[in-house]
């Protein structure tokens, strides 16, 4: 498996373990993490902390080179808000764990550059199934039903 991507994982354990919702995220640039993060909505009352959202927010502020040269590991496909920071920054690569459970807009995001691989991970695909069957209501208000 995917270093980074493993590292993702462990981040959605840390939200899971913490009463959270099981998403995990890492930025990377040059082979580097320099931006771990897990979903903290929960955690933090927050309306917006996604995991890709926590891990570019804990990467500190970085130049737009930084950013252009960055991947983002997610273990679900990003939603329309995260996928739009990814955006916004010009992030040119995104791998996504899985997006059986959830997808956002993937299709939007391709066309507008952004190569995405989907990994289809066992691990990523039943912890989500998981948690949507034991905590559905948590689940539709993070996104959004």
């Amino acid at each position: 498996m995917d270093s980074f991507l493993q590292a993702a994982i462990e981040e959605a354990k840390k939200g899971l373990d913490e009463g959270g919702i099981p998403i995990g995220s890492v930025l990377v640039i040059d082979h580097t993490i320099v931006g771990r993060g897990h979903n903290r909505r929960v955690q933090q009352g927050s309306a917006i902390l996604h995991a890709e959202m926590d891990a570019i927010e804990n990467a500190g502020r970085l130049t737009a080179a930084d950013y252009q040269r960055a991947t983002l590991y997610s273990t679900l496909s990003p939603c329309d808000m995260c996928s739009g920071t990814a955006l916004l920054y010009k992030i040119p690569k995104i791998v996504i764990g899985e997006n059986e459970t959830f997808q956002g807009p993937e299709a939007y995001v391709r066309s507008r550059g952004v190569e995405l691989i989907v990994m289809n991970d066992a691990s990523c695909i039943h912890m989500m199934r998981d948690f949507i069957e034991a905590k559905p209501q948590l689940w539709n208000e993070d996104i959004g039903v």
